[in-house]
């Protein structure tokens, strides 16, 4: 599948959907914790201070790990996070969009998703509780610094249900190993 450009401009630029990668970005999750419904990119400098961003919209029918608590918490937060994330990164690779990925393909990508992404440093506020079933959500990547060890990138998230509800963070990622940078 080919990469959906709207043609309609945004302020944030040209979005890119990729329904096909989403899904192999998505293949390592049990079926039932693939909260991450659709996404986009939104582009390069997609906002202030950004470098690229994805958004997307969530379900979360049922905690994968607990009764339901009747709100988004921190533990959902984080796979929220992780999968469209990973989304971003693997559209990253794919077309270039940063260069510390370039020349990765999207198999190079699917062959490092596990082992060579790892969270450093992550930070969670919840503004106001959320509803889980339905809600979006944004990552955004805010500078990329290429190290010794690999490159880390410095993101931003967050996550909103329309109703008032609100969640945000941030999380210092590292991508290691051989061709790392």
């Amino acid at each position: 599948m080919t990469a959906v450009r709207s043609r309609e401009r945004r302020q944030e630029g040209v979005r890119i959907i990729e329904r096909e990668l989403l899904d192999r970005v998505l293949a390592p999750y049990k079926p039932h914790c693939r909260y991450l419904q659709t996404a986009g990119v939104v582009g390069l400098g997609a906002g202030a201070g950004e470098i690229v961003a994805a958004e997307g919209e969530f379900a979360i029918p049922a905690s994968c790990y607990i009764a339901s608590t009747g709100h988004f918490n921190a533990v959902e937060f984080n796979i929220c996070y992780n999968q469209l994330a990973y989304y971003l990164l693997a559209v990253s690779a794919k077309y270039g969009l940063f260069e510390a990925m370039n020349g990765w393909s999207t198999e190079e990508f699917e062959r490092r998703q596990l082992s060579d992404f790892l969270i450093v440093q992550f930070s969670s506020t919840f503004r106001s509780p959320m509803r889980a079933d339905r809600f979006n959500g944004r990552v955004a990547v805010e500078s990329v610094r290429p190290h010794s060890s690999g490159v880390f990138l410095k993101t931003k998230c967050s996550f909103e249900d329309g109703l008032g509800g609100r969640s945000e963070g941030t999380a210092l990622l590292a991508i290691v190993g051989q061709h790392a940078a």
